[in-house]
């Protein structure tokens, strides 16, 4: 066999190859494929890298550098999750080093931090900008700082400039260190010092303490947390902070107990996981529809891999995946259980606790990044989960066993990543993932998405329809307010029709919940002056700053930037400024005008930011300690409550009128996902659907809960327009700071595509949001046809975007490829 010496290795950069090191004799028995290792990269940069292959061929153009150490003793990536990543990469036309940076968790990725010190020996020759004495003052009291510090602590938003011009001058200097992300966490346990096993020794402890009281008591207390002095506990520890409490002592006198030899201290690494000590419960058991859907998936997973449920809202398809993953668990088989939305995970996971209790696994954003490492760690070493519940990350997990994966709600777009690279659907890479392992994939949905839908009726999945709703609970009575009209008759209560607030009024009277869903956070999309028209716009972004009035704030929902208020118009002077449309928390100031009573919740963004905001919003509305809850599409899926008989969709128009063509098929999902919230249990809901345009037809297929007739309209003008499922969609974008660049190197891609791929290309052309964050944008859509290789497509445009950016006009031109864009 030969002598392995060289590896290829995956670095977090955005360039589309791996990198050689050299392997020295020190680490050759500790290298694996999969592996972290610590590298040099460039002339001052360290990172942290997976090994991906092993070999003995030297690179012939250029000097390779010595892997500085490696960081574990056994793979921290599978082979699976490579070949995976491998996909991704190539599917989605991104590298495998974003496709790293995506899948690990930060505190598995080590980056070298740039510190600034400050030079003691520097003595100003000439005078120094503010700016320039500001980070000196800074450095001068620190010592030491990062570039981050600088720009957080002296409140400049980019202070490289500053020190660039200090190096130069030589009054600091920088170096590099190794940043480490993940910190085990740990309490600090008191155990009996080895000196003191004998009970001869420990007699004479108690009489050596006779005359310090507190530290006698503080011995005793020890001996009986850990159950008495005998031989067989000696070996036990206590947690300090239970010490210290139950003997009412100070952390001080423990530690004189330390000092003089009686007691050990040490660190303890303990979990941040929560452990569930409740007892569990059975499946229960199924309705004879439900037992209907099981037995169909189950055949049609003896030969296909993929089944889609359509089952409508309130159906009971949860309970069916219960028995699904309960099932794949007595097999030996792990399971990943996919939801588009973190809101989601709050109930679901409480049903999934009582079935598998510390056998679940959670994993999403708002877990810390800590506590993100312990979940993949356990995935990997300790197999305590056997059943994940996640949002679209969880598709990189290091799973090596799964039998099944379930996509639930799979219709939904926040399964689709947008930015950064890489742009990936986890719907579709879950497929690719099952295919891996050998696994089936479920995909349940009351809404299905057109091409999962349309996979179904080809024969690709196995289809499973349930159209019954659980205990026979109706399906809600939808209700169309033409609030053009009422507006004319001026009977509109602010946004509420008179029918929505007698139905609201009826509900409040019998007890009964409320939801009113408006897809769009905030008190008002924007401002407009009375007098010259003037809208209040982003300074970074091409798009109007939406009001936040519990914070009396412009904000853009694009960058972040925000200001106050302004008193007066900054065009004309006037002070007639105006809010124009209404967002949730516009909603939620008016229904407390017409119900001051009443208690009154809002769920979006704003108000579920932190990790456990969802949670309690859900649970106070479950307890019944809020009447009406108000929300964004946060609320309109798989959230099962009680007691909600009136549903209100508050303006139907903004989401049929969006500028895409998926805007009807997500207005049909989203109105018909909130819908079912009505009505749940014991009772026939009712939903208030306000719109200008009640003859729509995506409307009235809401109404007739008419899947096949809208899914039937979609696909002939899908077909008729060269859209999915018929072709395959991949958006180029072309950034630049400068306008002109960009409308030049845009017109310049859009030419050289339009020589290789003909009429296949649309654009260039200036998106509906034409600037964020200061980069231009310009859009080219290709078109592709079935039957065409793909791959080959993707070779054709990426030698497109190279010819592009090696332009010497072009140089500093971003393109960034979205393939199966949403």
């Amino acid at each position: 066999m030969k002598t392995v010496y060289f590896a290829d290795i995956i670095l977090p950069v955005p360039l589309p190859r791996l990198f050689t090191y050299e392997i020295s004799e020190e680490w050759i028995s500790n290298v694996e494929i999969g592996s972290r290792v610590i590298v040099p990269f460039g002339k001052k940069k360290i990172y942290s890298g997976i090994i991906y292959s092993l070999h003995d061929t030297k690179p012939e153009d250029y000097e390779t550098k010595e892997i500085i150490s490696v960081l574990d003793e056994t793979p921290v990536v599978n082979e699976i999750q490579l070949n995976f990543w491998n996909w991704i990469a190539q599917y989605y036309m991104c590298t495998l080093g974003e496709v790293y940076k995506a899948a690990l968790p930060s505190g598995l990725k080590l980056e070298s931090e740039t510190k600034v010190h400050y030079n003691s020996e520097f003595i100003a020759e000439e005078k120094l900008s503010p700016k320039e004495n500001l980070v000196l003052d800074y450095l001068s009291e620190n010592k030491t700082a990062t570039i981050q510090d600088l720009n957080n602590l002296t409140d400049l938003k980019n202070s490289l400039p500053i020190i660039k011009s200090l190096l130069e001058r030589e009054a600091v200097f920088i170096s590099e260190r190794l940043k480490d992300g993940y910190k085990p966490k740990t309490k600090k346990i008191i155990r009996l010092s080895e000196d003191y096993y004998k009970e001869q020794k420990i007699q004479n402890a108690f009489t050596d303490l006779g005359n310090a009281k507190k530290q006698l008591e503080i011995f005793m207390t020890f001996f009986t947390l850990i159950g008495g002095a005998n031989p067989s506990n000696f070996a036990k520890s206590i947690d300090k902070n239970v010490l210290r409490d139950k003997s009412n002592a100070s952390s001080t006198q423990i530690k004189e107990l330390v000092k003089k030899g009686y007691f050990v201290e040490e660190e303890e690494q303990i979990s941040r996981l929560t452990k569930s000590n409740d007892s569990l419960r059975g499946v229960h058991q199924l309705s004879e529809s439900q037992q209907k859907a099981y037995d169909q998936i189950k055949t049609h997973f003896e030969d296909k891999n993929s089944v889609l449920l359509h089952g409508v809202t309130s159906s009971g398809k949860t309970e069916i995946y219960i028995h699904l993953i309960k099932e794949q668990l007595e097999k030996g088989k792990k399971v990943l259980y996919l939801l588009p939305e973190i809101a989601l995970t709050t109930q679901i996971t409480s049903r999934l606790k009582k079935v598998f209790g510390n056998e679940l696994g959670i994993y999403h954003s708002k877990y810390t990044d800590a506590e993100r490492v312990e979940v993949y760690d356990d995935i990997l070493k300790n197999n305590n989960y056997k059943v994940v519940v996640g949002v679209r990350s969880s598709v990189f997990l290091p799973f090596d066993n799964l039998g099944l994966i379930i996509i639930d709600e799979e219709h939904e777009n926040t399964y689709k990543q947008f930015d950064p690279a890489p742009r990936y659907h986890a719907r579709d890479a879950a497929m690719v993932l099952a295919h891996y392992h050998g696994a089936k994939v479920l995909l349940g949905t009351a809404t299905p998405s057109l091409e999962s839908y349309q996979n179904a009726q080809l024969g690709k999945y196995g289809l499973v329809e349930l159209f019954e709703r659980y205990e026979g609970i109706q399906m809600p009575r939808i209700i169309t307010v033409n609030v053009r009209e009422e507006r004319r008759k001026k009977k509109m209560n602010s946004h509420f029709s008179p029918v929505l607030v007698q139905h609201i009024n009826e509900a409040l009277e019998n007890d009964e919940k409320i939801i009113l869903f408006q897809n769009r956070r905030g008190f008002s999309p924007y401002l407009e002056c009375n007098q010259c028209g003037w809208v209040p716009k982003c300074d970074y972004c091409d798009v109007s700053m939406t009001y936040h009035k519990h914070i009396n704030q412009l904000t853009c929902h694009y960058c972040g930037n925000s200001y106050t208020l302004p008193r007066v118009c900054k065009a004309c002077g006037s002070p007639s400024l105006q809010t124009k449309g209404f967002g949730t928390e516009k909603i939620e100031e008016d229904i407390k005008l017409i119900f001051p009573e009443v208690k009154v919740a809002r769920m979006d963004l704003d108000t579920s930011r932190t990790r456990k905001s969802h949670e309690t919003i859900i649970g106070n509305f479950e307890r019944g300690e809020i009447d009406i809850l108000i929300g964004t599409q946060m609320i309109s899926k798989g959230l099962d409550f009680d007691h909600v008989s009136v549903v209100g969709i508050l303006n139907a128009d903004s989401m049929l009128n969006y500028p895409d063509f998926r805007a009807f098929e997500r207005s049909f999902q989203l109105m018909s996902q909130v819908s079912g919230r009505a009505g749940r249990k014991k009772k026939q809901g009712t939903v208030i659907l306000q719109t200008s345009n009640p003859d729509n037809p995506v409307i009235i297929d809401v109404i007739n809960n008419n899947f096949n007739q809208h899914f039937h309209s979609q696909m002939e003008e899908r077909k008729a327009y060269k859209y999915p499922p018929y072709y395959r969609l991949i958006y180029l974008t072309v950034k630049h700071r400068n306008q002109n660049t960009v409308n030049q190197a845009s017109d310049y891609l859009g030419e050289y595509l339009r020589s290789v791929f003909s009429h296949r290309v649309v654009g260039p052309q200036a998106p509906t949001i034409s600037k964020i964050q200061n980069w231009h944008l310009r859009k080219i859509m290709l078109k592709i046809e079935g039957g065409v290789s793909l791959t080959k497509v993707k070779d054709l445009i990426q030698d497109a975007i190279t010819t592009l950016v090696s332009h010497p006009g072009f140089k500093a031109t971003i393109v960034q490829a979205d393939v199966d864009p949403m």
